[in-house]
């Protein structure tokens, strides 16, 4: 949802009599609230909050016209938080997008730089309730399939397919940048379908040794990866298979969702999601999860939108298993196109030795269940 405001166009001119036009956008959001969480490890919060909704940034998007249907294409993008001005994204400067690329109206772009891989550019945007309006909080437990991009790519090219009759697709690699070839690197597929009323896409996502070590150099940095020690199971695996498939409907009103995605951490060197759990850990069997969520949201009228969701997923183990459900429901009132309030709330219950975790609430519940709050106003620009 890139917004922009300011356009500065200049022309340069190529010999005698080629010119091309050339732009820089400048976009952002900005988005502060009130965070509640009635259990965050045995005590309540409450706290002011960046990116309840949108995470804050700002960025430059750079377009230099070639001529013959070629263009230019460059992207840079800051995350920080709105109340203390830190940056986000492990302290990057551009930590959320930095990428330039060559684009064909006939043959589609290739891109290089940190970038967000196929199946957040195609499936992502298909978790309706969570994608632009709840935000985080309404991610899938850890955010294990990085819809929510937990982590970015770096070291990466990408090449994306023109849009052929409604039809685009994406192919990713992503170097280690190391003398070892395979060790922190990543490769990833997607394609979408958007055709009248209806938009379908699917993904699949491939992480080998991702953050090896505390490596910071390779295509998924260990700053920037599952790095909370509740979540020390999935940052120490061998390798990552994320992939899945969903699709909207559109209805009068009221659009549709539905989605399922599967992410297996195979042979993860410590930890242990279940309470209790042994036998796990030290590089044998895998975590693996399995989401499948439905979702709605409903303009009520041009100003009063409505969402919520429900997403149920199974978590494995070693010889243990358990289930997550969460429900999230979110109402917004906008003032303009550019600016809203927000008030979201969210309920998570866990079984079978998992403690309840909404994602980004900063910790697990003490118990099986969780409840968080949030409300705030969110300004593009």
């Amino acid at each position: 949802m890139k917004k922009s405001i300011l356009a500065i166009t200049s022309f340069c001119v190529f010999g005698a009599s080629v010119h091309a036009q050339s732009s820089v956008s400048l976009y952002g959001i900005v988005d502060a609230g009130i965070l509640y969480v009635n259990n965050q490890g045995h005590r309540s919060l409450l706290q002011a909050a960046s990116g309840n909704q949108q995470g804050p940034r700002w960025g430059f998007k750079m377009v230099e016209d070639l001529g013959g249907g070629l263009s230019v294409i460059s992207q840079l993008e800051n995350g920080f938080n709105i109340m203390n001005g830190a940056l986000s994204q492990g302290g990057r400067e551009f930590g959320r997008q930095a990428w330039v690329g060559l684009s064909s109206k006939r043959f589609g772009m290739l891109s290089m730089g940190r970038q967000y891989n196929p199946m957040q550019d195609f499936l992502a945007p298909l978790q309706i309730a969570a994608s632009t309006n709840i935000a985080g909080f309404g991610a899938h437990p850890l955010d294990n399939d990085n819809l929510n991009n937990t982590f970015r790519t770096d070291n990466s090219i990408k090449y994306a397919t023109r849009v052929y009759s409604g039809f685009q697709a994406e192919a990713m690699y992503a170097f280690s940048n190391s003398t070892n070839f395979s060790r922190n690197r990543s490769y990833s597929l997607g394609a979408s379908f958007t055709g009248g009323n209806v938009q379908f896409a699917a993904g699949y996502v491939r992480l080998d040794a991702a953050a090896f070590k505390g490596d910071s150099n390779g295509a998924i940095p260990a700053d920037n990866f599952y790095n909370s020690s509740a979540a020390a199971a999935l940052a120490t695996a061998a390798s990552v298979q994320q992939w899945g498939g969903g699709g909207t409907y559109v209805l009068g009103p009221a659009t549709l969702g539905l989605m399922y995605t599967r992410t297996v951490f195979k042979r993860p060197m410590t930890g242990s999601l279940f309470s209790g759990a042994t036998g796990n850990g030290g590089g044998t069997g895998s975590l693996g999860f399995q989401n499948i969520e439905g979702s709605v949201r409903y303009s009520f009228t041009p100003f009063l939108l409505g969402v919520v969701a429900q997403a149920y997923t199974h978590a494995t183990q070693g010889s243990s298993s358990g289930n997550y459900w969460q429900t999230s429901a979110g109402v917004h009132y906008f003032l303009s196109k550019r600016t809203n309030f927000y008030a979201d709330a969210f309920y998570q219950f866990a079984s079978n030795r998992l403690n309840a975790w909404i994602p980004f609430t900063g910790a697990p519940s003490s118990t099986r269940s969780q409840i968080a709050a949030v409300a705030g106003i969110r300004q593009l620009f």
